[in-house]
């Protein structure tokens, strides 16, 4: 889908920290945009207030869904495994339900979503998955195996869908446009660090980026020291 085929862009978790830095990112490639957040989440798009219409209620409400999505032609959507109520998956299948059948949809998740097993991820990083799992589930404070269910569904779509797989997040300055590979466990991603703006700028490149549809890339900052010598690599050998 090229960058003229694209006006209308539907971002689901505006107000979140990675939701309004899409909100920017969108607004500034001339985007019509319309973000969807809870009721009491409204205030946080106060600076954008005249620049987009907002849909509140909450994410995984079918009808909350349908009316923001309709006439889009991307749809930006932060999974986020809120609560034990399958909020992640059921704004998922809400999604894939109401966005029009040619309309580019670009979910966000993290590493521990993977597509096809071939990721490989570290002890400590399981051990800590593990213990974020249990006390999300003791504290009924999130659900990640919702996620994980939400993304099952997503790649069993026919769809034009793109999973981005986030880093750990961190603030600061743009660094430009993320490296990825197919895989955890590829080199490239070893530092484990993003800009959070960047994964920002990523989904939202990834709406006009046709070599990104069902894929589900993992991503890490241009800046890290992994991703700067995979590119002195691939200088080497070209």
């Amino acid at each position: 889908m090229g960058t003229d085929r694209v006006k209308r862009v539907c971002i689901v978790g505006a107000s979140g920290k990675l939701g309004r830095y899409m909100v920017q990112h969108a607004l500034e490639r001339g985007y019509e945009v319309v973000g969807v957040c809870r009721e009491r989440s409204v205030p946080k798009l106060a600076e954008f207030e005249g620049r987009m219409t907002v849909v509140a209620g909450p994410t995984n409400d079918p009808d909350v869904i349908r009316r923001a999505v309709a006439g889009c032609d991307g749809v930006l959507t932060v999974l986020v495994p809120w609560g034990v109520q399958q909020y992640a998956s059921g704004t998922a299948q809400a999604v894939l339900d109401h966005a029009r059948p040619d309309a580019r949809l670009v979910f966000s998740c993290g590493w521990h979503i993977t597509r096809d097993g071939g990721d490989t991820y570290s002890r400590a990083f399981k051990a800590a998955l593990r213990i974020a799992s249990l006390l999300g589930r003791l504290l009924r404070y999130v659900e990640i195996d919702d996620q994980v269910e939400a993304c099952r569904r997503v790649f069993a779509s026919d769809t034009r869908w793109t999973v981005v797989r986030g880093s750990t997040l961190e603030e600061g300055e743009s660094q430009g446009l993320p490296a990825w590979s197919r895989h955890v466990g590829d080199p490239v991603l070893a530092s484990d660090r993003t800009r959070r703006v960047d994964f920002a700028l990523f989904m939202v490149e990834a709406l006009t980026d046709d070599a990104l549809v069902q894929e589900a890339p993992a991503i890490v900052g241009r800046l890290t020291p992994s991703a700067l010598a995979h590119a002195d690599a691939s200088r080497d050998r070209a």
